[in-house]
């Protein structure tokens, strides 16, 4: 299914209750690259897979870096209302009538951040695997008591040691319910990151 902007893969749940899943893969992704995981964390779920609009040379990205790697916060600003937009498109469409949480890595991860600190009605919670904060400064949009996990690889290459401290700190500022885990990882996905998103998802993802 295709829209002027992004493309997304639907895959129905069990569970008409419990709110679905909307995935944001990693760079070099696409809109099934995290489905696998979401079927592991929580099998029960709808499950909404989003494909970023930045083509790379493996795959999809959700926004532009320069070439320095920095984010280019424009860039996720003006993303940010046409994916939100897009994302409610999407769920109407399916059936859904609730909003979803997001299961989003990397690249993905600080959109699925910027979606909660920029457009909070978006997204009823969010777990956050390896982000950083898409922006230098808080946002005056309030998220007060929206559930955030944030896990972090202690030996992850591609992030600073504080990333995600600082985006954990930025969101609770903004009213945030944050839960956050340093994992002695790297960047990939481990058997604990799954298995701490569907305990949080458990206590919090109803």
């Amino acid at each position: 299914m295709s829209d002027p902007t992004h493309v997304h893969a639907f895959l129905p749940g069990t569970d008409s209750v419990c709110a679905p899943m909307v995935l944001f893969h990693g760079s070099g992704g696409n809109e099934f690259s995290l489905m696998p995981l979401a079927s592991e964390v929580a099998p029960e779920r709808a499950q909404v897979g989003l494909r970023g609009t930045v083509a790379i040379e493996d795959g999809y990205a959700f926004f532009h870096r320069f070439p320095d790697r920095r984010v280019d916060e424009a860039d996720i600003k003006r993303t940010v209302p046409v994916l939100a937009e897009f994302i409610e498109a999407a769920c109407t469409r399916s059936g859904i009538t609730r909003r979803p949480i997001a299961l989003a890595f990397s690249n993905g991860a600080i959109m699925a951040a910027a979606l909660l600190l920029s457009q909070p009605s978006a997204l009823a919670g969010a777990i956050l695997l390896r982000p950083l904060s898409p922006f230098m400064r808080d946002l005056p949009h309030r998220i007060d008591g929206t559930p955030v996990l944030i896990i972090d690889g202690e030996q992850d290459d591609r992030r600073a040691p504080d990333d995600g401290l600082r985006l954990a700190e930025r969101l609770i500022r903004a009213g945030a319910l944050v839960t956050h885990h340093v994992l002695p990882v790297g960047h990939l996905i481990s058997a604990e990151d799954q298995r701490l998103a569907s305990l949080w998802l458990q206590i919090y993802g109803r």
